[in-house]
């Protein structure tokens, strides 16, 4: 008698899922001496009736079975078909089985044995042909066969509860998991791979398993493979990341789903392509380098401006290679020596990938164009090259002009004020600041600056009484007295644009006597 509560298991017929749990634990017969007051019990576990792992099928039909082999039936998997379960189970562990099998009712009896060298249990399969479409179909192992197994009770339950959670887990995984030989005939599913075969082919299943998607090229010298393969079925396409695990002369398939990974690498490809389909329009030419500064992105307007060799930006050089091929068709701004041309060719890359850079290139040819470097994500920096020199062209012309302009109302007698509507000062030349002194900003501010130089009088009261009529269709004229006496005659003049000009001009050279006499003189403009 046993004192830690083992109890003995004996068989002389070993089947279904009992003998996997025993392979598992390793256990075979165990050979004691006990002692005279264990004896009996042990001698009346032995000679208990053994029940053997006996199928009965009518027709591909089950007719009846003995307990374990219900028992293996209920864990092979769902209740579907009897027949193509017990194929399923039988055809990993002997390969040979389901065509023999065939030939059952002109043989008369069939004798196949399996699973050596495949890492599976030995079995056994004995088949009989009763007449009437009658086989009788006995599973064992013929290693246990007249051995009885001790197994401790605790450690049979806890690894049936762990097999359980490991069925009911490969069972509820989303991935598809399948197991193949060195023939890569698959010789293991889980419930996900064989319900999508079994809706891929309209029906149950038989040995041995159809394959749904193929296998990763094994790497040499490594025991991994990954590969992404496709699965279509009823016209809707499913993506798959399938990878393969290699131990000894079985591999272990594992398919990820990879559809929503598929359709961001679509949607990725579609916005490059809308990308680049814009890029080839745009006028300025873009090169973005990445964090290695090596050219990774270009369009054909780079080639245009910079006259580049398309075979060399394909080739993806790097920066300093791009800005010396640059330097080589005199495309950048001619330096004083190579090495402090080199150095302001690192400090553009470093300004660029810290933040927004902008520099203006006056080349030999006579071209100017605009640099802007801009930092992009994960370290990479993009260069924008502008040619601007037409815009470089119409600026100097139009500050010409001005200056033209300028030094022409400067040249001129009369002393000018242009203010707006709003009124702002706009400019004055130098007859007037010679006149007034320096312009104020707004006409309000100019006005109380003439009073503090001449004081207040009917004159520039008339005078202020005409710029609040400034914009009239008709010039307005008058006369007063200025700075240090002198006698100005002004003219009000509307200007397109709601703009208006106040022309003054000495009508007198000489300081008048009076201001009485000056105002009588004036009379009313």
């Amino acid at each position: 008698m046993f004192a830690d509560g083992a109890m003995v298991l004996g068989a002389a017929v070993l089947c279904g899922s009992a003998s996997v749990v025993l392979g598992v634990l390793g256990v075979r017969l165990i050979d004691r001496r006990i002692s005279g007051g264990g004896r009996s019990g042990m001698s009346a576990s032995l000679d208990a009736p053994i029940q053997p792992m006996v199928f009965l099928f009518r027709d591909g039909t089950l007719v009846d079975a003995t307990a374990p082999a219900r028992a293996l039936l209920d864990r092979i998997g769902p209740p579907d078909d009897d027949w193509g379960r017990l194929m399923r189970w039988i055809g990993p562990r002997i390969p040979e089985a389901g065509e023999q099998m065939q030939q059952l009712a002109r043989l008369g009896r069939l004798d196949l044995r399996g699973g050596e060298g495949q890492g599976a249990a030995t079995l056994r399969l004995l088949a009989e042909d009763m007449g009437e479409g009658v086989a009788r179909i006995t599973l064992c192992d013929p290693q246990a066969e007249h051995a009885g197994i001790v197994v401790d009770s605790m450690s049979l339950q806890a690894m049936e509860e762990e097999l359980g959670l490991l069925r009911t887990a490969l069972d509820q995984t989303p991935m598809l998991i399948w197991r193949q030989d060195a023939q890569d005939r698959i010789t293991w599913a889980n419930a996900a791979y064989l319900r999508r075969a079994e809706n891929r082919h309209h029906g149950a299943l038989g040995w041995t398993l159809p394959r749904l998607l193929e296998s990763p090229r094994p790497v040499p010298g490594a025991g991994t493979a990954t590969r992404r393969a496709a699965l279509e079925e009823h016209g809707q396409v499913s993506w798959y990341d399938v990878h393969s695990h290699r131990t000894g002369d079985q591999t272990m398939m594992f398919a990820l789903p990879a559809d929503a990974a598929v359709r961001a690498e679509r949607s990725m490809r579609d916005f490059l392509q809308t990308l680049t389909k814009t890029f080839a329009d745009l006028p300025i030419g873009l090169a973005i380098f990445d964090q290695r500064r090596n050219l990774q992105l270009f369009n054909p307007a780079l080639i245009d401006l910079t006259r580049l060799p398309a075979g060399f930006l394909t080739a993806r050089p790097t920066l300093f290679d791009f800005l010396d091929q640059l330097r080589e068709l005199r495309m950048v701004p001619e330096p004083k020596d190579y090495r402090s041309w080199r150095q302001h060719m690192a400090n553009l890359e470093s300004a660029a990938a810290t933040g927004h850079h902008v520099e203006t290139w006056s080349l030999p040819s006579g071209q100017t164009y605009r640099v802007t470097g801009r930092p992009h994500p994960d370290g990479a920096v993009a260069f924008l090259f502008e040619n601007i020199t037409k815009e470089m062209t119409l600026t100097r012309k139009f500050r010409a002009d001005l200056l033209l302009g300028t030094t022409v109302l400067d040249g001129l007698e009369d002393a000018l004020l242009v203010f707006d509507s709003h009124g702002q000062i706009i400019l004055h030349n130098e007859a007037y600041r010679a006149i007034w002194g320096e312009g104020e900003e707004t006409l309000c501010a100019t006005i109380s600056a003439w009073e503090a130089r001449i004081g207040a009088g009917p004159a520039l009261a008339a005078l202020r009484d005409a710029l609040g009529r400034a914009f009239e269709d008709r010039p307005l004229s008058g006369a007063m007295a200025g700075p240090g006496d002198r006698l100005l005659g002004w003219t009000l003049t509307p200007l397109s644009g709601d703009r208006a000009m106040l022309r003054f001009r000495a009508v007198a050279a000489q300081p008048v006597p009076g201001r009485a006499e000056l105002f009588e003189a004036v009379g009313d403009y």
